[in-house]
């Protein structure tokens, strides 16, 4: 191939064809070497059609804009910096189209759903021997009121025991008890810390959802009585469907939206009142607060511990009450 910018000596080129004839030496002269060169363009026609180029003109426009810039000013754009975003902008051209005749094409993809746990009848879990019991004592400070016995509490014999269960740690963090306590220690509570457990409905499942309303607002009765035997000062609803229940059975109806509130509940909402007898008892207060459950994902661990909070401050001050009055006793 030769070389641009270089004359050609001599090239090959065809002339007028003459008559043919056998004379070899007539023949050859339909043929001669021109020794004339080649025309090439010179260097300022080849400058002038490169400067005329819509590419070059493209990223003269580009260049323009970015120094025009107040944020850019300083900034100066080369030739081959132009050329990449000039690169970069045809292609994502070229996929954006794609991409949105492909999404005009192609139906969007539909969502697989969880397997949610419905209703599991007793008999699903009849193997097993539920060893958890009520940890109880008269005059408590606080009742913890659970939803029921998951499948490693109900073998184990200890409340709140599967490892994702908060209810130890949330305990001790509101202030309820002043250190963690581990799960083989709930028989204690009440001996300890002046703190009970009880649950709303005795069978374990998985999970609350395998339990139905029904027998949750069966519970209802059994946990007022419970209220009403113990006498504590406070009953800790542990989880929002337990006072659902609670609300169903007392009103005749479900809890509205604007009804609901986790935190201390109106004084009216009292459980385990005792009326007409000689030893009437005005109830114990009643506070809702978050589950402890590590398969509810409602709410964040730092709002749970702001709710539990709150009741934790106040058993505290009780607790720091009855102390100074058995000191003043015994004095």
């Amino acid at each position: 191939m030769d070389s641009p910018g270089k004359p050609l000596i001599g090239s090959l080129s065809k002339a007028p064809r003459t008559p043919v004839t056998p004379n070899f030496d007539h023949a050859l002269e339909q043929y001669k070497y021109d020794t004339s060169p080649r025309p090439y363009p010179t260097r300022a026609a080849m400058i002038k059609h490169h400067q005329h180029s819509p590419r070059l003109q493209r990223k003269r426009k580009l260049t323009a804009a970015v120094e025009a810039s107040p944020a850019k000013k300083s900034q100066r754009i080369s030739s081959l910096d132009a050329d990449e975003i000039l690169h970069q902008q045809s292609s994502k051209s070229v996929r954006g189209r794609k991409a949105t005749k492909d999404a005009a094409e192609t139906p969007p993809p539909k969502k697989l759903k969880r397997p949610s746990a419905g209703y599991a009848p007793p008999s699903k879990y009849s193997y097993l021997v539920n060893k958890l019991t009520d940890s109880l004592a008269p005059n408590l400070i606080c009742l913890f009121v659970g939803l029921n016995p998951g499948i490693r509490t109900a073998t184990t014999g200890h409340a709140y025991n599967h490892p994702s269960n908060l209810f130890w740690k949330l305990l001790h963090k509101s202030g309820c008890t002043p250190r963690l306590c581990r799960a083989e220690e709930d028989g204690d509570m009440p001996r300890l810390y002046d703190l009970g457990l009880t649950n709303i409905v005795s069978r374990p499942t998985k999970d609350g959802g395998e339990l139905s309303k029904a027998e949750m607002d069966a519970g209802v009765a059994e946990l007022e009585a419970k209220v009403a035997l113990q006498t504590p000062e406070a009953v800790a609803i542990v989880g929002k469907s337990i006072w659902e229940s609670v609300w169903r059975v007392r009103h005749g109806a479900n809890i509205k939206r604007d009804q609901f509130r986790y935190g201390w509940q109106e004084d009216s909402e009292r459980m385990g009142t005792v009326t007409g007898s000689g030893d009437d008892w005005p109830g114990a207060r009643v506070f809702v607060a978050t589950t402890t459950s590590g398969l509810a994902a409602g709410m964040r661990p730092h709002e749970k511990e702001e709710v539990w909070r709150k009741l934790g401050e106040w058993v505290e001050q009780r607790r720091r009450e009855r102390t100074d009055e058995k000191e003043r006793l015994t004095e």
